[in-house]
């Protein structure tokens, strides 16, 4: 997986996808995602390393089936909010 966590004022971006995704596009009715290399490629991370960089998100944004499950595993997602587009897992995480 990689990690890309990015600060502006108050909130904690943190992208995470699965390593064989970047650089790939979805598209599923009106639906697109785009796994792109500068948004998401950042530091490669085990799931461990990726909760840890979660319990700091304000947001956050996670595509793939290992990502989505590492988030799922530790508590930070609920299965029922997920998303697939092209049979690919993506959620999305907000803290208020």
């Amino acid at each position: 997986m990689y990690v890309k966590t990015y600060r502006e004022g108050r909130d904690t971006l943190v992208a995470a996808c699965d390593r064989e995704l970047v650089g790939r596009e979805f598209r599923e009715g009106p639906l697109k995602l785009e796994v792109s290399e500068g948004f998401y490629k950042g530091e490669p991370v085990t799931c461990r390393e990726l909760a840890e960089a979660l319990r700091g998100a304000t947001i956050a944004n996670l595509v793939g089936e290992k990502t989505v499950q590492c988030a799922i595993a530790q508590g930070f997602i609920d299965a029922g909010g997920i998303i697939r587009i092209q049979g690919v897992p993506h959620a999305q995480l907000f803290v208020l």
